[in-house]
């Protein structure tokens, strides 16, 4: 009797929580699954909406623009989390050594990730500028390029750049994660694997890599998530240019809502991009339980 009595407690304690909870994220996320199955646009006058079934989504489905935004959505997410993930890791064994003037480097790291991203947009797209941008300028003294370029206005660019941005601004996050984790790595086990004659790459690999897994597991999927939205410095930078070379699923969303005034159909767009997030955080879950029953046993 106790027990239900302490669990009506809770979920009365819990119940503001849940409703406004409930208000903010599964009502619009319910309207927009509705507005998938509709035909609804954006207009200045009143017009009928007409269900429509699973005509958006076989459209969507099938159309070779927005396949070309997800296949660039999972360049992006594969490339920029991946060189998040080997410089962060790099640094943080870095800043794990024991040198003078490691706690000033330890709170600078932090700074790029402390900017905001729209911020962080507009300064690269700066050093990115053709005419006097850092970038063209540092390249063209050291003799690297003999003519300034347009590297966020060609096509075979502007990708990459964009990346490069975004990775420069997330790898601190990485970074420090991963030097938490390596703060409990066991001194004495590395020494002894020191005095068995393994090398320091050895000792890496075997010992203190598997030892931080799991956090930086954790990290990893997660900004994979976050990656796989991408809008908000593909905006700030490119627009989806030059010739749609960095037009991303969730920019697609975008221009479906408020360039073509579509709202039907970018909702069904919308409920995609959510499903496959959706199933990278299964996934995570699946990898992180797995994970720690292996631990358990």
């Amino acid at each position: 009797m106790l027990g239900r009595r302490q669990l009506r407690e809770k979920w009365f304690l819990l119940a503001p929580a849940m409703a406004v909870l409930a208000l903010i994220t599964l009502m619009p996320l319910a309207n927009t699954f509705w507005l998938s199955f509709t035909d609804t646009r954006i207009s200045a006058l009143p017009t009928p909406t007409h269900f429509i079934g699973l005509e958006n989504y076989i459209y969507a489905l099938t159309d070779p623009d927005f396949q070309d935004a997800l296949f660039r959505t999972l360049y992006f997410t594969v490339v920029s989390v991946g060189l998040e993930g080997v410089i962060g890791v790099a640094i943080a064994v870095l800043l794990n050594q024991q040198f003078k003037g490691r706690t000033l480097l330890r709170a600078l790291i932090i700074l790029p990730w402390a900017v905001p991203t729209i911020v962080n947009a507009v300064a690269w797209r700066l050093i990115y500028h053709p005419d006097y941008g850092a970038l063209n300028s540092m390249l063209y003294q050291l003799g690297f390029i003999s003519d300034y370029r347009s590297w966020i206005g060609d096509p075979m660019t502007a990708m990459h750049m964009v990346i490069l941005a975004d990775m420069w601004k997330n790898f601190p996050l990485v970074a420090y994660v991963a030097l938490a984790a390596l703060q409990t790595v066991p001194g004495d086990l590395l020494k002894a694997a020191a005095v068995e004659g393994a090398s320091p790459w050895k000792r890496f690999w075997s010992i203190t890599l598997p030892w931080i897994a799991g956090p930086l597991m954790v990290v990893m999927v997660l900004r994979t998530i976050e990656a796989f939205r991408v809008f908000d410095i593909v905006y700030v930078m490119t627009g989806g240019g030059p010739a749609d070379s960095t037009k991303t699923a969730s920019f697609y969303v975008y221009q479906e809502y408020f360039n073509y005034l579509r709202s039907g159909s970018g909702a069904s767009y919308a409920v995609l991009v959510a499903g496959i997030s959706a199933v990278m955080i299964l996934g995570y879950y699946a990898a992180a339980r797995r994970q720690s029953q292996g631990g358990a046993a």
